[in-house]
């Protein structure tokens, strides 16, 4: 009877969208490209907070490559299926600290830090593109 009740909690969470509208061409293509910039970005950030929280020998670029694969992957599908209270993205946060942990080989404290810098690099990129597409346009 346990088991029936954590079942039905479980499904309870689960947003009545389960599957994406029909998607056209363009829009898959357009998704696709979005998901691979946000990868490489998102790759770059890993491996630069990763140097500086836990050092050049426990960040590599492959691992920050597969945080960013992984954290991803798992921030959309908990999106998707778990869109209502906010509990998609505690889990995702928690995913994320996770795959920090894991291959940063560091503690809760640690994969916390890495973490934390990444936002401050996003952060710090955003107000940077933003300032180069703002003065292009005033050149133009």
């Amino acid at each position: 009877m346990r088991t029936f009740a954590a079942i039905s909690l479980i499904l309870s969470f689960i947003g009545k969208k389960l599957w994406p509208s029909q998607l056209g061409q363009t829009e898959l293509l357009f998704s696709f490209i979005v998901f691979i910039v946000n990868l490489i970005v998102l790759t770059v950030v890993f491996y630069v907070a990763g140097i500086v929280v836990v050092g050049k020998k426990k960040a590599k670029f492959g691992d920050a490559f597969v945080i960013s694969l992984f954290g991803t992957l798992a921030g959309t599908i908990l999106d998707l299926f778990v869109p209502q209270y906010g509990v998609g993205a505690i889990l995702s946060l928690i995913v994320w600290l996770l795959l920090i942990k894991r291959f940063y080989e560091t503690g809760w404290l640690g994969a916390l830090a890495v973490g934390i810098l990444a936002v401050i690099v996003m952060v710090a990129l955003w107000f940077l593109l933003g300032f180069l597409v703002t003065i292009g346009l005033i050149l133009l």
